[in-house]
């Protein structure tokens, strides 16, 4: 999303030819690559470590750092490799991200208009407020002091960055479609008609 925008905006003119569909498709088969190799090291892992305090965790789903929680302690370390791997792929993803928007944000500052900045800030907030949200809350779950640790808000951030922003990116960039408006005001005034029909027909 970062380097759409960034094309989008820094070179427009080229926009067809740096994002048509074979790069479209290359991105993609890299983020979901890359998460299937991250996710098959963590699994693998995980099954292989010995609970040594009880197999109870206290969320609803089994998130890395809650599952080592209950892993012995020498084979806490077995993880790290995994973990550093999972690092060092999120920052690279954050490192490209950022120097992305200091691209864009260069750009957007030299236009001329107020009226295209607006319109370029409005297209790149959203996403760098989900990216922003996701990255913040991650690295509090897993950066956090003990001290300050307690299931609820275990539970709050867990939440935060891994159900919240992928709930929230279809409907933020989709929103910007014209398409996707007309067809969601189409279904709503069908829906409202046919309510009101319905109506008719249950009233006597």
């Amino acid at each position: 999303m970062a380097y759409d925008r960034y094309v989008a905006i820094c070179k427009p003119l080229h926009y067809g030819s740096l994002v048509g569909s074979r790069a479209c498709a290359q991105m993609a088969a890299a983020a979901w690559g890359s998460g299937f190799l991250n996710a098959v090291l963590h699994t693998a892992n995980t099954f292989s470590l010995p609970l040594c305090h009880g197999n109870v965790l206290d969320q609803f789903f089994c998130e890395i750092s809650q599952i080592l929680k209950l892993s012995c302690s020498d084979a806490y370390f077995r993880e790290a490799g995994p973990l550093v791997f999972s690092f060092s792929l999120a920052f690279g993803c954050f490192a490209f991200i950022v120097l992305s928007y200091v691209q864009i944000f260069r750009a957007v500052l030299r236009m001329p208009s107020s009226q295209g900045r607006h319109k370029a800030f409005s297209t790149c907030l959203p996403h760098l407020a989900v990216v922003s949200l996701m990255v913040s809350t991650g690295m509090f779950a897993y950066l956090k002091p003990p001290s300050i640790s307690s299931p609820h808000l275990n539970l709050v951030v867990a939440v935060l960055y891994s159900m919240v922003p992928p709930a929230l990116n279809p409907l933020i960039y989709s929103m910007r479609n014209k398409e996707l408006k007309e067809a969601l005001r189409m279904l709503l005034q069908y829906s409202v008609f046919q309510r009101g029909t319905d109506l008719l027909h249950v009233t006597p």
